[in-house]
């Protein structure tokens, strides 16, 4: 059996992570992200590769507030599933999260079984304060406005989960 690892991305990583979520952008799983997105993000991301060196998965660490992050772009390539690929970078997510003294991780997602396995929950609307929530209004990030549940970016989402789990 193959093993991996997981570390943090560097920038030789971005176009392995493009290629890792282009199938998901394809099938209307993901948002896509323009290459420079991802460079601009490259700090934000871990990535699992096996022995060969070759990314089967990925994941990333949004901060969006002072005690709130986002789990965002988490991939495990096809015949890497179910291998704990997934599980080990939220582990590693959540670690860097703990260390940036966040309490909360978000997520949208359509997998709503794994997420709810590692502690995650369904949320409703209201998860941030209103002086919060007007600040985070104030973002252009478009993982801010699906946190935030707004109408915009509604078509992207049909049928994603947000969820949240307290660390």
């Amino acid at each position: 059996m193959s093993t991996f690892t997981v570390r943090p991305a560097r920038t030789a990583d971005v176009r392995g992570i493009l290629a890792l979520l282009e199938p998901y952008v394809q099938r209307r799983i993901l948002l896509g992200k323009d290459i420079v997105v991802l460079y601009e993000a490259v700090q934000q991301f871990l990535v699992a590769e096996d022995e060969g060196g070759v990314l089967v998965g990925c994941g990333a660490l949004h901060v969006m507030w002072e005690d709130l992050g986002e789990v965002r772009t988490l991939i495990v390539a096809d015949d890497w599933l179910h291998r704990g690929v997934g599980h080990a970078i939220v582990d590693g997510l959540e670690e860097q999260a703990r260390v940036l003294g966040l309490r909360r991780l978000f997520c949208l997602t359509f997998e709503v079984d794994f997420f709810t396995r590692r502690g995650f929950h369904p949320i409703g609307e209201q998860v941030v304060d209103p002086d919060v929530y007007s600040q985070l209004l104030r973002s252009p990030d478009e993982g801010i406005a699906e946190f935030l549940d707004l109408a915009h970016v509604k078509p992207n989402t049909l049928g994603n989960t947000r969820m949240l789990k307290q660390l």
